[in-house]
């Protein structure tokens, strides 16, 4: 178990893959919620709305869409853009497009390493401990 600061409150936790401590994490989910819900109900709302109404920070909105927890409605919006070619996003950082592309270019780029491995020498079926106490 490794010991971390938290990145939004700076209390010490038991890191588990998760920046934040848990008390962070469940600030952090009470207030998607309350994002989830007004866009239930207000369809359409801007960042700026959302914001203003539920009191959540717009950088935080902007992360929950980038993390695909919610989605723009309109298309060819500047609010997102895949950080790979500057297409418009409705939610995530990579169009599908260049998921498709970053997905062959890494299976291509792990393949010749896999190939290159030779196999192992095969073992002899006893243990070697066994041999030395039956030659007793």
């Amino acid at each position: 178990m490794e010991l971390r600061n938290c990145k939004k409150c700076g209390r010490a936790f038991a890191y588990k893959g998760i920046p934040v401590c848990l008390r962070c994490k469940n600030d952090d989910e009470d207030e998607f919620m309350k994002v989830k819900d007004y866009l239930y109900d207000n369809t359409g709302a801007t960042i700026r709305e959302v914001s203003d109404e539920t009191g959540v920070d717009e950088k935080q909105i902007l992360r929950y869409l980038k993390e695909s927890r919610i989605e723009i409605i309109e298309e060819g919006n500047f609010v997102l853009e895949c950080e790979r070619c500057g297409k418009s996003l409705r939610s995530g950082r990579f169009c599908d497009v260049c998921v498709s592309d970053m997905s062959k270019e890494f299976s291509s780029a792990i393949k010749p390493k896999i190939n290159n491995i030779k196999e192992k020498p095969k073992v002899k079926e006893k243990m070697y401990i066994s041999d030395k106490l039956k030659r007793k």
